[in-house]
């Protein structure tokens, strides 16, 4: 009986030996984050980014399927051709399975084609251009965080209806900013407000005397600023030291973050009215995992980099209920399954890739209602998904069935 009994234990153990072995054996799944390391986006998007990333894989278990899960990043220098050969790098030669983040809307839209035209999972947090769901979208493309559409519609319909309906936009020339400018200027002139003028500059323009000017003499009641990151930091510290709000018109960031107003500064930044996604400070949920971001960083998390936690999190579920990593099977687990954590309740994902969730309308405090550094926001509006962002019926992406 011994001798039989100790076959079984021999045989179990060579089995579970065999299995670790096969476990170690099976390649890693990869998933790649396309970034902004060291340009305007860095602070949005960034290192944080990737932090959020690996907090979500560790949070996880740091296995799926059997295989250890990797994290890897590149900086795609806020250039489009280099976007698209890190996306063809990572998906040809490195065996990346999903895309997360790729921060700016021309690298975005870059970064999706070539994953569009190799069947793999893009999640977008970073980028805004409302075109990554409509004529861009994919079968396995995903705009997670906001988008054009979306910070349009709750900045600019707030600030008309609480009187102030006359526009002139500062407008980054290229694709995000100009898709800003269009979805603000539609929703302005349905509500019965008026644009008077607009002026494009460069991405990552330092000097914005001659496009502030022209929009002061304008005599618009709002400055909207259609850029992002370093951009917009920029425009509103110059547009102080112009006199311009002293002078009675409001200047709008139609994409700002936390990290920008703590670059600006309460003195400078206090009454700007803004969209956002998430807040670090919006509840306890919130607030905890900012607490552990935070010990890492030093800096909260913007609503780009808790979207890059969310997503990725989601996706590694999916792959675990799919049992595979086949981007049509998980896809299907991610559109089915509603996303609850601290950045999304009932969150949805769409035919047409859009996360469908609740939206922010912040003010921005003044110094004196502030208890410290990151402490930046009123909460004026909760805007649900369904009237934040485009409806189907609007969509311009070719696989919605109308």
């Amino acid at each position: 009986m011994k001798h039989i009994l100790s076959g079984i234990f021999a045989a179990a153990f060579a089995l579970s030996a065999s299995a670790a072995a096969q476990a170690q054996d099976k390649p890693p799944l990869k998933i790649g984050g396309i970034l902004d390391m060291s340009s305007l986006y860095a602070d949005i998007t960034g290192p944080g980014s990737e932090t959020a990333a690996k907090m979500a894989v560790e949070d996880f278990g740091g296995e799926v399927l059997g295989r250890k899960i990797q994290v890897l990043a590149a900086d795609h220098l806020n250039k489009a051709d280099l976007s698209a050969n890190i996306a063809r790098d990572m998906l040809d030669n490195q065996g990346v399975e999903m895309i997360y983040d790729v921060a700016a809307s021309a690298t975005a839209l870059a970064a999706g084609e070539i994953a569009k035209a190799r069947n793999k999972i893009i999640m977008f947090n970073g980028p805004g251009s409302i075109r990554l769901t409509n004529e861009a979208c994919g079968p396995y493309t995903i705009h997670y965080v906001f988008d054009t559409y979306g910070q349009a519609n709750v900045t600019g319909l707030a600030a008309v209806k609480s009187g102030l309906d006359s526009w002139f936009f500062l407008t980054a020339d290229y694709a995000f900013g100009q898709d800003l400018e269009k979805d603000t200027s539609a929703v302005v002139t349905k509500t019965g407000g008026k644009v008077l003028g607009a002026v494009r500059h460069p991405l990552n323009t330092s000097d914005f005397s001659s496009f502030l000017l022209q929009a002061q003499a304008s005599k618009a009641k709002v400055i909207g600023l259609a850029n992002a990151g370093g951009d917009t930091v920029n425009a509103i510290k110059q547009a102080a030291e112009f006199g311009i709000t002293k002078g009675g018109q409001k200047v709008s960031p139609l994409l700002a973050f936390v990290s920008d107003i703590d670059s600006i500064g309460l003195e400078t930044a206090q009454g700007l009215l803004l969209a956002e996604a998430f807040y670090w400070d919006l509840n306890d949920d919130t607030r905890a995992f900012s607490k552990r971001f935070m010990e890492r960083t030093k800096r909260v998390p913007t609503s780009a980099q808790a979207g890059v936690y969310s997503s990725v999190t989601h996706y590694l579920k999916a792959v675990k209920a799919a049992g595979t990593t086949d981007s049509a099977a998980v896809i299907k687990v991610m559109k089915e399954t509603p996303i609850n954590d601290f950045f999304a309740k009932n969150g949805k994902i769409r035919e047409d890739g859009r996360m469908i969730h609740d939206m922010y309308l912040f003010e921005v405090k003044k110094p004196s209602e502030s208890k410290g550094r990151w402490d930046d926001y009123k909460l004026l509006a909760t805007v649900s998904g369904n009237e934040a962002f485009q409806s189907l019926e609007q969509s311009r992406c070719p696989l919605v069935k109308k």
